[in-house]
């Protein structure tokens, strides 16, 4: 049997499953590809937060890398939490080297506003890793950190893209699940624009939706679908999960990344 497309996950691992390695692994599984996995860093995180993290040393990331590119191949490469500038510089380098389509999720903090990406870092995000994006998906709080625009309503959602896409990414995603009303994120390369609605759903367990929904893309990109045809179908699935997730510990459960293997 011929293997499945294949699609490589350069994240932090979250220790509640709800998050970073663990849920794209979970979802480039649920869309039929299959996940292989570059650990940058290790967090002690559950469903209150995240209460420590240890980077790992660039040469175990380099390592990592070359070990499965090398080998076995990869269709996509979709990367989260980085942490420090050594290590978004190392994997810049790696993504350059790999002549695929690369989802950049620039994680700065997490679902409860814990940190995890350091300042120092914020320069090599901007001039290393998101040129050499294929989507670059950011969300409102990242594209603040990013690009110094804040957005408030839906009417500044280009003003953000425009503002992520002078640093290079050949497509921005601008994730506007943070404002009011319903779920609307704008895709757009500067030329051609897509708006992606979707009914906003009363259900506070959310953790991992970014990750998620970066991993999804890149699974659809792995079986050859265009950037606008994946990341509409990435969304949906999204959808879905952010309907079906469910409470875990104290505090935000993680969406269902397994929504429609159970029907």
């Amino acid at each position: 049997m011929s293997p499945p497309p294949r699609v490589l996950t350069v994240a932090g691992s979250d220790s509640g499953g709800g998050a970073g390695i663990q849920a794209d692994l979970k979802t480039m599984l649920a869309l039929g590809v299959h996940g292989m996995s570059v650990l940058t860093a290790v967090t002690a995180q559950n469903s209150l937060g995240v209460q420590g993290a240890w980077e790992l040393p660039v040469e175990a990331v380099r390592a990592q890398y070359r070990s499965v590119v090398d080998d076995i191949g990869v269709q996509a490469v979709k990367t989260g939490m980085l942490a420090s500038a050594e290590l978004v510089e190392a994997v810049a380098e790696l993504i350059k080297t790999t002549d695929v389509p690369t989802v950049v999720d620039p994680v700065g903090v997490s679902k409860h506003g814990d940190p995890l990406l350091a300042a120092s870092a914020l320069d090599s995000v901007r001039t290393l890793l998101l040129p050499a994006a294929t989507v670059a998906t950011p969300n409102l709080d990242e594209v603040a950190q990013l690009t110094g625009v804040r957005v408030e309503s839906e009417s500044q959602l280009r003003e953000a893209a425009d503002a992520v896409l002078a640093y290079g990414p050949q497509w921005a995603l601008i994730k506007g699940g943070h404002l009011p009303g319903e779920a609307v994120d704008l895709l757009t390369d500067g030329t051609e624009e897509h708006w992606l609605r979707a009914p906003r759903h009363d259900n506070r367990h959310t953790h991992g939706t970014g990750c998620t929904l970066a991993s999804a893309i890149a699974a659809q990109l792995a079986k050859g679908e265009s950037v606008p045809a994946a990341v509409t179908a990435a969304k949906a699935y999204v959808t879905g999960a952010i309907v079906a997730g469910f409470a875990l510990g104290g505090g935000i459960g993680p969406v269902d990344h397994g929504w429609r293997l159970r029907g």
